[in-house]
């Protein structure tokens, strides 16, 4: 498996978990009062559009030839590190 391939299982495994953790903030969300909803919907909204840009950067490096993809790798790693810092900062702010 090439190292592009590998990469990109690695990226995806890691949506994935962002996915799960958005995932939980909704079902805490539906139990929280509604000023707390109203803020942490707006959040989840925020993290689901940065996941959908993941998943766009994602595909733009399946696309990439194996010579191209190095260069498309900054792109992806800026990505994920907003979206990590995000994730991480919903998850411990809205922590029952």
């Amino acid at each position: 498996m090439s190292d592009k391939e590998l990469y990109r299982q690695k990226r995806q495994a890691q949506l994935d978990e962002w996915r799960a953790e958005v995932d939980k903030l909704k079902a805490r969300a539906s139990g929280a009062s509604a000023n707390t909803q109203l803020e942490m919907n707006k959040k989840i909204k925020s993290l689901e559009s940065k996941i959908e840009e993941g998943k766009a950067k994602l595909s733009e490096l399946s696309d990439a030839s194996d010579d191209a993809w190095e260069s498309l790798k900054d792109g992806v790693e800026s990505a994920w590190d907003t979206l990590k810092s995000s994730v991480g900062d919903a998850a411990a702010k809205f922590k029952k």
